[in-house]
């Protein structure tokens, strides 16, 4: 079992920049793959990227590519979104997911089984 802890999210104007931590207890972090996800208001949560246990394999969202960069530091077993360029329609609460099965779908929130609590990001235009 692995526990997850958000942290960075806050206000920002739009075009400016955050970096989300994810902490994550438990000796067998790098066993995990990360994702981290995000909800809106009113709307469903919705992919926005992940990384594989080794760190080499990254995926993104259409809508967050070249702007978002995930990565991890399984020494520290914590995983960090540096989010740039920020846009209104990037505000949602934002949440990080460890899943243990590599063969199941990144992008998909079924594929994860542990979840942190969240951490509200907040664009203004």
């Amino acid at each position: 079992q692995v526990q997850l802890v958000e942290s960075g999210g806050g206000l920002v104007q739009a075009g400016g920049s955050l970096r989300l931590s994810c902490a994550a207890s438990g000796r067998t972090f790098s066993s995990y793959k990360i994702g981290w996800f995000r909800q809106a208001p009113g709307k469903e949560r919705d992919f926005v990227a992940a990384v594989g246990r080794s760190g080499v394999y990254t995926y993104y969202a259409d809508s967050v590519r070249g702007r978002f960069t995930i990565s991890r530091d399984n020494a520290k077993s914590t995983v960090s979104l540096q989010m740039s360029s920020l846009k209104p329609e990037d505000t949602a609460v934002y949440s990080c997911a460890a899943g243990p099965r590599e063969n199941y779908p990144y992008t998909a929130s079924r594929s994860y089984d542990y979840w942190g609590q969240g951490t509200q990001v907040t664009v203004s235009s």
